[in-house]
Order: C-alpha cells, then structure tokens, then sequence
C-alpha cells in the first residue's frame, strides 16, 4: 500500500511538467497561429495594439541579466565557501549558516526595495559616470547586482556542502605529498567538487532567469535591446508580470504573454538539460581524483 503511493506520488511529479507544458502550448496557441516563431522570436517590434509581438528585446534582456548576475555571483560564492570550510574557524561557519538561510528567506520584493533605495541610486551617481554614461540607474547593471545578492545564498549553501563532504584522506594525501594548503585546493578539492559547483551554479541560472518582482523594480523596463549594461532592460518574467492582468480582455496579447511564459519554461528546461550533461562528462573526468 505505502509502496504504491509512493509510486504515485514519483508518477505525479514527473506528470506535472508536462502538465504545464501542455497548459502554456495550449494558451500560446493564438499567438502561435497568428504570427510566426521566426517573428516572434527574432523581431524587436513589439507593438501589441498593432498586433506585432516579437520578444527578441525581452528575450535578450532575460539573458543579458541572468548572465552578468551568475557572473558576478559565482567568484564571490566559491572564495566564500573555501574561506568558511577550509580557512575559517568552525565557529564562524555555524553563524554564517543562519545568515545564509536568511538571505535565501527574504522575500524578492526586499531585494527589490533595497535596490530601488541604495543599487539604482549607486548605479546612476558613481557607476555611470566613472564609465562615461549617462544612466537613470533603473538598468541592465541594476538588476544583475540585485539579482547576484539574490541567488548568492542559493549557490553558497550547496557549495558549502559540496566542499564539506570530500573526503579527508584527499586533502591529507595531497598534503602529505608536499602540496600546499592553496595547490590542494586548487588540484584537489576545487577539481573533486566540480560537477558540484556546475550543479550549484546552474540551480543558480535557473533560479535567476525566472525572477520577477526585485528585476521589475530596478531594471527600467523600456522595450528595446540594451546597448550597455547601463541601458534599461526588461527581462520576460517583468514583461508577465506587468502586463498580465490587465491584458486578460485582450485575448492576442493574452495568448503572447503565455508565449512568453513559454520561452522561460523552455530555456530553462534546455539549459537544466545541458547542465546535466555537463556535469555527467565532468563526472567521467575527474573520476579519478
């Protein structure tokens, strides 16, 4: 009896994407019969009362976004994790665990106030103007540096779990051998952790492509393709976000903004899948670490 529940519930979560997936195709049919997939996801006219809707602005703007977060998040999680599991005293790992929960805790809206109060300000009045742009600080800048703070604890906690469980008797060989404390790091613990730190890493992309409510409030939110990081950018999950409710008696612009909800759920399927095949060819090559 346990048994056989059990194996519902594992049928029901493979089923629910599918589900959705259905559910978007369905909702997204409209568009799709009105306007081709080349137009719609390669052309920057985006002019719904006309009825042209191409998304390559959001698209591009979702990517752009996603991209400079993870880049700018990623060095900062990996010295963390090797400063609190391999430098630091244990003491101060067991307070920055809690910390770390915290921040993953605070809701997105948060995020987004505090980057309205102190990120968009920061952005237009010291940023831009070292780099010879002017800037209203709602940008493409803006909201990767909200969105890296974001996903940081994401990716911090698995890392830090990720280091902890390598086994002793690596480090110790390597140690023993004569390497030093930061080679045994580098050729040891950093390449035995690696599919981890992938792993972390891609939870973290997908975890940044779909937010909605912090990058809608600091990323500008102009329909065009940015030119710099401090151009205004308006990534797809915003793009949902405002429009979705009042556009529900329009059922063209309805039927678009469920293709958009569409390209998210097909990026970030195929970007888990190439993670995934990542990770199983890292596996393969550091196998005998």
């Amino acid at each position: 009896m346990h048994l056989n529940w059990m194996k519902l519930t594992v049928l029901f979560t493979c089923i629910i994407p599918i589900l959705l997936l259905i559910g978007l195709l369905w909702k997204s049919s409209e568009i799709l019969g009105h306007s081709s997939l080349q137009e719609l996801l390669f052309s920057s006219n985006w002019r719904p009362l006309s009825k042209h809707f191409g998304f390559l602005p959001f698209i591009l703007s979702s990517v752009y976004v996603t991209i400079l977060a993870v880049l700018l998040a990623t060095p900062v999680c990996i010295l963390t994790a090797i400063e609190l599991t391999q430098y630091a005293k244990p003491w101060l790992l067991r307070i920055m665990q809690p910390v770390i929960d915290i921040l993953a805790g605070i809701p997105s809206v948060v995020y987004g106030v505090w980057g309205v109060l102190i990120v968009v300000p920061f952005v237009k009045n010291t940023l831009s103007p070292i780099f010879g742009f002017e800037s209203s600080g709602y940008s493409l800048l803006a909201a990767s540096l909200v969105l890296a703070v974001m996903i940081i604890p994401f990716i911090l906690n698995i890392l830090i779990e990720i280091i902890r469980i390598i086994p002793a008797e690596l480090t110790e060989a390597s140690l023993a051998l004569g390497a030093g404390k930061w080679m045994t790091i580098k050729r040891v613990i950093l390449k035995k952790a690696l599919p981890g730190i992938i792993s972390a890493v891609g939870l973290g992309i997908s975890r940044a492509f779909g937010e909605t409510m912090a990058v809608l409030m600091v990323a500008g939110n102009v329909v065009k393709i940015p030119q710099n990081i401090f151009d205004s950018s308006y990534p797809l999950p915003a793009l949902i976000a405002n429009n979705y409710g009042e556009m529900l008696s329009i059922p063209l612009y309805d039927s678009a903004l469920m293709f958009a909800a569409l390209i998210l759920f097909f990026v970030v399927i195929v970007f888990n899948i190439f993670s995934r095949v990542l990770i199983v060819q890292t596996e393969k090559s550091t196998s005998y670490v």
